[in-house]
């Protein structure tokens, strides 16, 4: 098993190539580290740039195996690797962050929210189903619409079935497989907000600022920093994510989805054990991005500044057609002046398929021009 003492002498092994994994190893080569790429399949947008790929299914003995015998360290990109993959490379010495535990604790959605309910933090009422009769139960109590959610991996919206009334229950259960399922209260909020959080294996933390997310079809479409709201609420919601993320024992960076109710009650959606979609803007409005902190965090490294340089905003550049992955437009987006373009190296597009994101700076006393610059650059590129 290699160790090295010395940085930068380390390799960073990651389980899964997307674009989160992708963006991570272009801050580690910022620095020097090596990246080991493990995913299914070769030529993934983050092994297509790490320092080499191992391609196999995260519980194939010959990828772990490889993991062991590579890497100093282990993170991932998702929340989708089993628990027990992670628990076996720490029984072989291996760091890994976020830990098992942290991963068992926030990828079960049910084991999530009693975990934060036990610690005092606030989220919408919830509770493990199994049958059309236990969703009509809660009903009774929450009154309609409900969300019923798969509590395993579920993401942009998938995953999640509103409930308008008892005759949506037949519907909603059979879409998301019918077990393994719970239901929450419908959240009539004001304003989704979510906020960064970094942490190293000490328990130092770093938090990002709070940002508005604005979702459309169930998946992340702009995100705003900062939000838009008053200075005790962003403290108020910076202080439930940091307790968030102490409270599952988190190592790394992590997404604090929230809620922001009409009457200035903050409740937790759903909390992500990796680097988020609402912290892609850190790039370039902040002095270390999310990708540079989630490495500071498992290395074990002084922690960068999480401070907002400028207002901020980011659009997500979704799929629309089913074609091979790269955009048109992008000459015309790039003559939008201050956008910043940042393209995910997806070999084909499909509608709704994350393939890219859009940042733009806006000056302090115009911080609206952000998003009207990230927009009209977006609006240009067509996959």
């Amino acid at each position: 098993m290699k160790r090295a003492n010395n940085f930068p002498d380390v390799t960073i092994g990651i389980l899964g190539g997307g674009q989160l994994a992708r963006m991570t190893v272009e801050a580690a080569n910022r620095l020097n580290f090596r990246v080991a790429i493990a995913e299914a399949e070769e030529d993934s947008p983050a092994g297509r740039i790490a320092s080499f790929e191992i391609v196999g299914k995260w519980d194939d003995p010959a990828v772990l195996d490889s993991l062991v015998q590579n890497c100093d360290v282990i993170t991932l990109e998702n929340e989708f690797v089993d628990s027990q993959v992670l628990q076996w490379l720490e029984a072989q010495g291996l760091p890994v962050y976020p830990s098992a535990l942290t991963l068992r604790l926030i990828q079960d959605k049910a084991l999530q929210k009693h975990t934060l309910r036990g610690s005092g933090l606030p989220v919408p009422a919830f509770t493990s189903i199994e049958t059309a009769a236990d969703i009509e139960s809660f009903a009774q109590q929450y009154g309609w619409p409900l969300v019923l959610k798969a509590r395993r991996n579920g993401y942009d919206g998938k995953g999640n079935w509103k409930l308008d009334s008892a005759l949506d229950i037949e519907t909603g259960m059979e879409k998301l497989g019918r077990q393994g399922l719970m239901v929450e209260a419908f959240v009539d909020y004001r304003k989704e907000l979510a906020v960064m959080v970094v942490r190293r294996p000490g328990g130092e933390t770093a938090l990002y600022p709070a940002v508005e997310t604005v979702q459309k079809n169930h998946v992340c479409h702009t995100v705003t920093a900062p939000a838009g709201i008053p200075p005790a609420a962003a403290e108020k919601a910076a202080e439930i994510a940091r307790r968030a993320i102490e409270a599952v024992q988190g190592v790394g960076v992590f997404g604090v989805e929230m809620f922001l109710t009409g009457d200035g009650e903050i409740l937790i959606n759903e909390l992500a054990p990796r680097p988020h979609n609402s912290g892609h803007y850190t790039i370039e409005a902040c002095p270390s991005s999310q990708f540079d902190n989630l490495l500071r965090a498992i290395l074990d490294l002084p922690l960068g500044s999480t401070r907002l340089i400028a207002p901020a905003a980011m659009v997500n550049l979704l799929g629309e057609h089913n074609r091979p992955g790269g955009p048109d437009g992008l000459a015309e987006a790039l003559a939008v002046p201050g956008v910043n373009v940042h393209l995910y190296g997806k070999t084909a597009a499909r509608p709704g398929r994350k393939m890219g994101h859009v940042t733009a700076l806006a000056p302090n006393d115009r911080p609206g021009e952000a998003l009207e610059l990230a927009q009209q650059a977006a609006l240009k590129l067509i996959f």
